[in-house]
């Protein structure tokens, strides 16, 4: 079974619609007691199926508008919305009891913790000792070890006497800073290639005339060449037990959200550096006009900020003005952090709230760019994005033996086309 997880949705809703409550019952507790435990168990299992029931039912209704309608309505979204946390908070309280109702004495799995005169009395050291009652005279021994140990389990430091103090949530790995999409012009399409066309090259013989010209007026001459690029496929899955999808809501979404970062990291790195070789992008660095300094200008031992003005220029004496620049963090910090003999900074001032610019344009900064790499140019006249699928997140049972295994697999992809319409637009170039 497979199922395309809705823009706006959670792998939970969807999950929930084919993964029904599994209730392991715990033993009852031997000796009496813990009746009003059972009886919970058993009326929060009837509501855990209803509210499955009533997410199911929604989540088909959710199908039929998406069919009919080409979205979910905001009326259903809400109420399943709301449908979800219930059962999710019904499934929390079930595995609370469940939980308690496992730490009984006997219980199976248990882990029956002793207190220290407990262990001294059970101790093979004791039970030597006592059949000789007033008439014993010495001393026996037992391992201290054992009342600390006895009161830990796994790897966990809580112990029966003092319980670690859990906080609730996950704590994620840093994300990195995405930019490049964001410097280009987007677009959609709804075919597997991209095809336009280029102009080349551009003869212009105009000129005056006479009044009466006894030969033919000039004629100019314009070339142009068919483009095609092809649409890509970026894409990553990870393997997942059902229970732990089921039991943990929050892992679900965390899930979600980093295989979407997933795709979005790589989709960055291919915009800018892909080769375009096999399955790659074509990348605007791939592309992009080489730096060649201009002539007219003659600069003795060039700083990175000369570099920089150079190549805006190259891109303007190229009929392309540039827009904006690209830099690896770590040079856009060192040419901040260039200093006169004074110990002055030239460039930047650090009590400044202004965002990063260079010569009057914007600085984004990448970690996708490598070190001691620029691109600047008119960035967004000489590409274009052609997004034909948003990342989607997909769950099946059907890959491989997930069904008899209790696992799905989460799958996670995109697909995209990059037109760059204008390399000259562009100049790249390397820091010496």
């Amino acid at each position: 079974m497979t199922q395309r997880i809705l823009r706006g949705a959670s792998i939970a809703a969807i999950f929930a619609s084919h993964v029904g409550p599994r209730i392991m019952l715990a033993p009852p507790n031997e000796g009496g007691g813990g009746g009003g435990d059972d009886r919970d168990l058993g009326q929060l299992a009837k509501d855990l199926k209803t509210a499955t029931d009533e997410v199911k039912t929604f989540a088909e209704k959710a199908n039929t508008e998406i069919k009919n309608l080409g979205k979910v309505t905001d009326e259903t979204k809400e109420a399943a919305d709301k449908a979800l946390v219930e059962m999710n908070g019904i499934s929390a309280r079930l595995g609370e009891v469940e939980q308690k109702l496992a730490r009984r004495p006997g219980a199976s799995g248990a882990t029956e913790h002793k207190s220290a005169g407990e262990i001294v009395v059970e101790s093979e050291e004791y039970k030597a000792a006592s059949p000789r009652g007033t008439s014993f005279k010495g001393q026996f021994r037992v391992e201290v070890k054992a009342i600390t140990s006895a009161s830990a389990t796994g790897a966990s430091a809580s112990t029966a006497l003092v319980p670690a103090d859990r906080q609730a949530g996950m704590v994620e790995l840093p994300r990195r800073g995405l930019v490049v999409r964001d410097l280009l012009t987007p677009g959609r399409t709804v075919s597997a290639s991209i095809e336009y066309a280029r102009e080349k090259v551009f003869t212009n013989n105009a000129a005056t005339v006479a009044e009466n010209p006894s030969a033919p007026k000039p004629e100019s001459n314009i070339t142009f060449e068919l483009v095609t690029t092809n649409v890509r496929t970026i894409a990553h899955w990870i393997p997942a037990s059902k229970q732990i999808l089921a039991d943990a809501p929050q892992l679900q979404s965390v899930i979600d959200g980093r295989l979407r970062y997933g795709l979005a990291y790589r989709e960055d790195e291919q915009l800018l550096l892909g080769d375009g070789t096999g399955t790659n992008l074509t990348g605007l660095m791939t592309l992009a006009s080489v730096y060649s300094a201009p002539s007219g200008v003659t600069v003795k031992m060039p700083t990175k900020l000369d570099l920089l003005r150079l190549a805006m220029l190259q891109a303007t004496l190229a009929l392309y003005p540039a827009t904006g620049t690209v830099l690896h963090p770590t040079d856009w910090a060192d040419i901040e952090l260039t200093k006169d003999a004074g110990g002055n900074y030239i460039w930047a001032n650090p009590a400044s709230l202004l965002g990063p610019t260079l010569w009057g344009l914007p600085v984004a900064q990448s970690l996708a760019m490598p070190q001691n790499n620029f691109l600047t140019g008119a960035l967004r006249y000489a590409a274009q994005i052609f997004d034909r699928e948003d990342a989607d997140v997909l769950i099946s049972t059907e890959d491989r033996d997930n069904f008899v295994k209790n696992m799905v697999t989460v799958l996670a992809e995109e697909r995209l086309a990059l037109a760059i319409y204008r390399p000259q637009a562009m100049v790249r170039g390397t820091f010496s």
